[in-house]
């Protein structure tokens, strides 16, 4: 399967993954795997005493998960040349280990760069928990 080239993608499509639930094995194989073994996502005592009431994911990681997402609809299956950055990433809302959570792109900008068969696509990124409420959000180029 082909995803889009540059001029396929048209400013305001939306695209919305399925969703994902996060897992305890999520979050401990993350700390394994970054090293980032902050009590706030290990340690279930200390995190019953914060303001989350006990463990939330780390952040890096949702967004991880939701990039894998993104990528499992197949836009830019050999299309895509690289990932060129963020604008901004937010993470505005904690993500508990139980939560299941689903991305969704909104392009915002396509233009072509000074190689005519090259172009650069900008997304608005919206990670959503199950209330649908905005848990990370950022502005993506591609």
């Amino acid at each position: 399967m082909t995803g889009m080239y540059w001029e396929e993608w048209k400013v305001g499509a939306v695209y919305e993954t399925t969703g994902r639930t996060i897992t305890e094995t999520d979050v401990v194989n993350y700390a394994g795997l970054s090293g980032d073994y902050a009590p706030l996502h290990i340690d279930e005592e200390f995190a019953k005493k914060t303001q989350f009431g006990g463990r939330i994911a780390h952040g890096p990681l949702i967004y991880c998960i939701a990039a894998g997402l993104l990528f499992q609809l197949h836009l830019y299956d050999d299309t895509a040349i690289g990932f060129l950055g963020f604008e901004n990433l937010k993470f505005t809302r904690p993500v508990k280990i139980g939560d299941t959570i689903r991305a969704r792109i909104t392009v915002t900008e396509t233009r072509e760069t000074s190689r005519p068969d090259r172009g650069v696509i900008k997304r608005q990124l919206e990670v959503l928990n199950q209330r649908g409420e905005i848990v990370q959000e950022g502005l993506q180029a591609f």
